[in-house]
């Protein structure tokens, strides 16, 4: 199993990083034209084209393979595996020419997410984890940092709109320092050491299918604000949410998120 689980793993990383220099066709390209979607986030061409890129290798390479994506839709199958692609995650970032969107894929099975990926297109740049493999960063074993404690510890987020009041202040009054290298980025941060937690308050599922499986092969802890460990790939757009920490300020995270 654990050869499957490479062969896939390295497939996985293939098929993302193709994926991702197709949309640096797009990247900081005046002409770019930006749809706003039912839902109010955006697209853009090199969203679709992106995925269109993983649906049709998918299907030549895995036709019994379900798959899911953000632009596509799809479905999760119940037996087998599934791929989930997030083909830009950051697109309001991309079209602003920030450099740190991701493009996300995760392969999951019926115990859940079983590969992850996190490609940087214009960092050209890769985190992939595998279930029971480790977690890699452009070809290297990587881990999550050892910092003890929350105070000092680097906390990214996507964006602190999405918090409460109360979480917002028992965050900063914990003493880590706030940024918001958040997106996929943040993830990325934290299971190659250089972070010490992302915390995602509204998330949609592509935006973290990768993210547990990356996490735990990290040495990390990933759950979701409530600390629950079981990520609900099926829910809505925008129902879920997420904490990755390096584990050792995990639960002082969440108490800090829970001011009262």
């Amino acid at each position: 199993m654990t050869s499957t689980i490479d062969s896939l793993l390295a497939e996985a990383c293939e098929l993302a990083e193709a994926a991702g220099s197709l949309t640096l066709e797009w990247f900081r390209q005046p002409e770019l034209d930006v749809v706003i979607k039912a839902d109010g986030t955006e697209v853009t061409a090199a969203d679709r084209a992106a995925e269109r890129f993983i649906r049709e290798e998918l299907a030549r390479r895995h036709p019994r393979h379900a798959v899911y994506g953000e632009e596509e839709g799809g479905a999760i199958t119940s037996s087998g595996l599934s791929w989930i692609i997030d083909p830009i995650d950051g697109t309001r970032g991309f079209v602003r020419g920030v450099p740190l969107y991701a493009t996300l894929l995760a392969v999951v099975d019926d115990e859940g997410p079983l590969i992850g990926v996190i490609h940087i297109p214009a960092l050209h740049s890769t985190i992939g984890a595998g279930r029971g493999v480790g977690c890699w960063l452009d070809g290297q074993r990587c881990r999550v940092s050892e910092r003890p404690g929350i105070a000092g510890s680097l906390v990214n987020t996507s964006s602190y709109e999405t918090f409460s009041n109360e979480a917002l202040l028992g965050l900063k009054e914990s003493g880590a320092l706030m940024r918001t290298w958040g997106d996929a980025y943040g993830y990325y941060l934290v299971a190659s050491g250089q972070a010490e937690a992302m915390v995602d308050p509204v998330c949609s599922p592509w935006d973290l299918a990768p993210m547990p499986v990356i996490i735990g092969e990290a040495g990390g802890t990933f759950t979701d604000l409530n600390d629950a460990r079981e990520l609900d790939l099926r829910a809505p757009a925008d129902s879920v949410n997420g904490v990755a920490s390096n584990g050792l300020i995990h639960d002082q995270l969440l108490d800090a998120l829970r001011y009262q």
